[in-house]
């Protein structure tokens, strides 16, 4: 069970935000053995315990298995070799050196239960060891020790089970101290550099700090520090000599937790040298790698007195205590050293004492702290127990501390929550702003939770703009996003002060008045450059804070005409920006703008404008959007047309866009094909070309409206654009008219040829043509050899447009064609009447003979409906040989006959049938049934067509007599 913390000291455990649990405590460990004997040494690493007995055994404890034990004896009996008085463990738990009181030191590996004799360094009295940087595992490499008697030795270690081998592979004195015991050593690497040692060597009066390179070579056949040692001059901190025999050591803080660790916080290993006078400590800082790193480590430290940690209280106040300082050990911030029976923590930062606690019960004897390097834990070991020194949270208040101290950017870095680092930040500005430094202060206060109205006026009221504007960015960069208003009004502001500052600059650029000594128009230029790049940087990133209608006036009211379009540009406002430039009439910044638009709504809007000043480049970027719609940029169109006058058409960039729509683009919008029609016909030049080849190019099925591009054409006298859409609409007799009417009589001929499957229209239109070519030829001759150009007009059809005076001998050839021509019809019709004449001629003589036609019918004949004996009642036989029963032929022709049919034959049955009927109307009506009956044998012929889809197999047949 842990003990409870002396009274008197809960205040200073540096309980903060409501915790209940001090920094530190001590808790025993129960241990689940009986022990035979007292604790004489132990040592933590690497979750491992290694404890040593008074009777000379050694046991060895995993945390992470309690439950099971090694139980470790020496090779000789504690009276043949001493009890054990020290142990060293290396920080990965695989390497331990066993030092007796005889001067018997042995070496266990972590795979083996059997400690090796250290004969070479028998006699040696270690008293410290400074394990390799590396951590190897396999053997301990290189390592420092130190002994009793101020010797330094470097070895080499590596376990061996063959006799003939030994466990120390190499062995050299790197140097001698006449100082006494080496009390502490300490060897790390520079920066993560394996060649760059520095060695901490401490005895009782002196501290030493060795940095060099090493020698290469790690297989023990050689010394690695011997160039260190003998090469580099060590930094030197002393004290004043006391009487011998009192504690002395060197410590070092273990790795930093990895729950703590700071992001781009590169924590230093702190360490602390324990010396009669008392506690000397800091920072082992890793830079610079040179001689000069041991001054600026002893520089930095600092000196807590022993009477300042070894005190008892007194009447309610702290006394110093004649008490020595056994052992200490170091946390990642505070001092935990041994007074007497009691566990005393001290804070490196501020050397107040935090906690105190008294464990050693009574006939217990301390033997000393123990540190696991790697896993961040504190042991105290007694010769009756071990407890472990529990720490919780211990940089909760840290953060307070170096506050106080003015290391305010350590104390951001440590400040767990935003309340701590905001309120660290405000003590840190109101901190640079009394030194005069207002733009770092800015900074550090748009981070902190100071009253923003304080801050302002206090930046205002000193006359620090720059101040004031690297404040509202940095306030504004920390501001949520949920408060709108808030960000709203900073960015709103900032706005003001960005206007006034390049306002300011550029008053001294035109005025070229000096500020001061420094500063001059060539430097406010550079400024102004600068401040116009963190201007735009600030719209880039703030702009959806940013409110449209106060930015304007601001800016405006500033006449700031860049930054204006700047703002509006990145707020995507092109409406503004275009409306900017047209009202200016800056046609090439507002063709820029445009360039770079995506809102269709804005080419419809300045399309008019634009179309009148700058056509040409405003045709290239629409051509660039085919997304467009064409229809809302026709007004623009037609506006440009009327103003384009009397140009050349090739020029005019309306038709020139139309066209790329209609011909590119594939546009079926019948208002884009009228407009380019109107354009085309309304444009004062007598030239079609254009306009007809898109007539032309239109075809049977045009995309334009045929009856307004007539009315255009025959407005703006387009006479073979109207002959053509005439054609196209099928009015060949208008079409050939209006080109009659303008003498064009090729293209009528043209146009009346058209017609091919309708020859009387066709006829029509070249007689209308041969009126017109008659009346207007100076030649008869002439004016028929172009009439022969249609076969269907005859000299008859064209002698009444002749004029009465005309003389035969014009056209006498074509008379007499006509009548050679009519000479031959009429022969051509004799032999028809003739051949007429015969055929009725041979009718009448087969008419005849079918009343001696007979027809045979063989005794055994069959019915071929119901295939009884054919002569068993009446039948019907036809010419095909097709023999059926009257009554079996009527019902099949009952069957097929249509309503009209079979209701008769029913009719002139039912008659016979009754007797209703005698004598000549009676064969009257049987000669009528014998016909509608017998008129067509039902097999072979229209009967038989009809029957195509019936299947030749019924349901009443034997599908079996079609078996092959």
């Amino acid at each position: 069970m842990a003990l409870e913390v002396t009274d008197g000291f809960d205040a200073a455990n540096g309980l903060a935000g409501g915790e209940d649990l001090p920094i530190f405590s001590v808790e025993p460990v129960q241990l689940q053995f009986s022990l035979a004997a007292d604790f004489v040494a132990g040592q933590v690493a690497n979750n491992v315990i290694v404890l040593a007995l008074s009777n000379g055994r050694i046991l060895r404890i995993d945390l992470n298995r309690a439950e099971d034990i090694d139980d470790i004896d020496l090779p000789k009996k504690p009276s043949e070799v001493g009890v054990i008085r020290r142990m060293f463990l290396d920080p990965t738990a695989s390497h331990l050196l066993i030092c007796t009181a005889m001067g018997e030191n042995y070496y266990l590996h972590s795979q083996s239960k059997h400690p090796r004799p250290l004969g070479r360094l028998r006699g040696v009295t270690i008293q410290s060891v400074a394990w390799n940087p590396s951590h190897p595992t396999a053997s301990t490499r290189e390592i420092l020790i130190g002994a009793a008697d101020g010797n330094i030795y470097e070895a080499f270690i590596e376990t061996s089970n063959e006799f003939y081998k030994k466990e120390v592979k190499h062995l050299k004195n790197l140097h001698t101290l006449p100082d006494g015991p080496i009390t502490g050593l300490w060897v790390d690497d520079l920066q993560g550099t394996p060649d760059m040692r520095r060695v901490v060597i401490g005895t009782q009066s002196r501290l030493f700090h060795l940095t060099g390179r090493i020698s290469h070579g790690h297989d023990g056949s050689g010394s690695v520090y011997t160039r260190l040692f003998d090469g580099e001059q060590p930094v030197v901190h002393e004290v004043a000599r006391s009487a011998a025999g009192n504690p002395s050591s060197v410590v070092v803080s273990p790795d930093p937790p990895t729950k703590n660790s700071r992001e781009n916080d590169a924590i230093d290993r702190a360490y602390a040298w324990l010396n009669p006078q008392g506690v000397f400590h800091g920072k082992l800082l890793s830079s610079p790698i040179d001689s000069n790193l041991g001054a600026k480590v002893f520089s930095e430290s600092k000196f807590i007195p022993r009477s300042q940690i070894a005190t008892v209280e007194v009447g309610g106040k702290r006394k110093p205590s004649p008490e020595t300082i056994d052992a200490i050990l170091l946390t990642q911030w505070h001092i935990v050293s041994l007074v007497g029976d009691r566990v005393v923590t001290t804070n490196r930062l501020t050397g107040d004492i935090v906690s105190e606690h008294r464990v050693l019960l009574q006939g217990h004897k301390p033997i000393g702290f123990s540190v696991d390097m790697q896993e961040n834990t504190f042991w105290l070991f007694t010769s009756g127990g071990i407890y472990e020194i529990v720490v919780r949270d211990e940089d909760r208040n840290v953060w307070q501390i170096l506050m106080k101290m003015n290391q305010f950017e350590t104390a951001l870095i440590h400040a767990s929550t935003q309340t701590q680092k905001e309120t660290v930040a405000a003590a840190f500005g109101d901190h640079l702003a009394s030194k005069g430094h207002w733009g770092q202060a800015a900074t550090i206060y748009g981070r902190s939770n100071k009253p923003f109205e304080d801050i302002a006026l206090s930046i205002i009221d000193n006359n620090q703009p720059d101040a004031l504007r690297q404040f509202l960015l940095t306030k504004l960069a920390a501001t949520k996003k949920s408060a709108i208003m808030q960000r709203v009004m900073i960015a709103s502001w900032l706005i003001e002060v960005f206007m006034t500052k390049l306002n300011t600059l550029d008053d001294t650029i035109i005025t070229q008045a000096e500020l001061s000594e420094e500063l001059n128009p060539k430097e406010s230029r550079r400024l102004l450059e600068t401040l116009r790049k963190e201007y735009q940087d600030f719209v880039n990133k703030y702009k959806n804070d940013l409110d449209r209608r106060t930015v304007y006036d601001v800016i405006s009211s500033h006449g700031r005409e860049e930054e204006l379009l700047y703002f509006a540009n990145a707020v995507n406002d092109y409406n503004y920006v275009l409306s900017y430039w047209v009202q200016r009439e800056r046609w090439a910044e507002a063709l820029d703008v445009l360039k770079k638009q995506k809102d269709t709504e804005v080419f419809y809007r300045y399309s008019s404008v634009l179309m009148t000043h700058v056509a040409q480049d405003l045709v290239e970027i629409l051509m660039r959007h085919p997304e467009l719609k064409v229809k809302s940029l026709i007004p623009a169109l037609l506006d440009y047309n009327r103003n384009f006058g009397s140009g050349p058409i090739s020029q005019n960039q309306a038709l020139r866009y139309l066209n790329y729509t209609i011909y590119q683009l594939n546009s079926k919008d019948t208002a884009v094909h009228n407009t380019l029609v109107s354009i085309y016909a309304s444009h004062p030049s007598k030239d079609e070309s254009g306009l007809l080849s898109y007539l032309q190019a239109q075809g049977e099925e045009p995309l334009y409206d045929p009856d307004f591009a007539l009315r255009l054409c025959i407005q703006h006298h387009r006479t073979l654009s109207c002959v053509h859409i005439y054609t196209s609409m099928g009015q060949y007799l208008q079409a050939v008219d209006l080109a009659l009417s303008h003498n064009e009589t090729e293209l009528a001929a043209v146009i009346a040829d058209r017609p091919m499957d309708n020859r009387q229209l066709r006829k029509r239109l070249w007689l209308a043509i041969a009126r017109k070519v008659i009346s207007q030829s100076n030649g008869i001759k002439a004016a028929i050899e172009f009439l022969k150009r249609c076969e269907l007009l005859k000299i008859e059809d064209l002698i009444p447009f002749f004029p009465d005076f005309v003389v035969i001998d014009d056209f006498k050839e074509e008379i007499c064609g006509a009548l050679e021509d009519y000479s031959r019809n009429i022969d051509a019709l004799k032999k028809e009447m003739d051949e007429s004449s015969q055929t009725a001629t041979n009718i009448k003589v087969d008419i005849a003979a079918l009343d001696h036609r007979y027809a045979i019918v063989e005794p055994g004949e069959k019915c071929y409906v119901c295939w009884l004996p054919l002569l068993s009642r009446q039948f019907f036989v036809f010419p095909c040989q097709h023999s059926f029963h009257s009554d079996c032929l009527g019902r099949k022709v009952l069957e097929q006959a249509g309503m009209g049919k079979s209701s008769r034959i029913k009719e002139l049955q039912m008659q016979i049938h009754k007797g209703t009927v005698s004598g000549a109307k009676r064969e009257a009506v049987v000669a009528e049934l014998d016909s509608l009956v017998a008129s067509a044998c039902i097999l072979c012929s229209d009967f038989a067509i009809k029957r195509i889809d019936e299947p030749f197999i019924s349901r009443n047949d034997n599908i079996h007599e079609w078996d092959v």
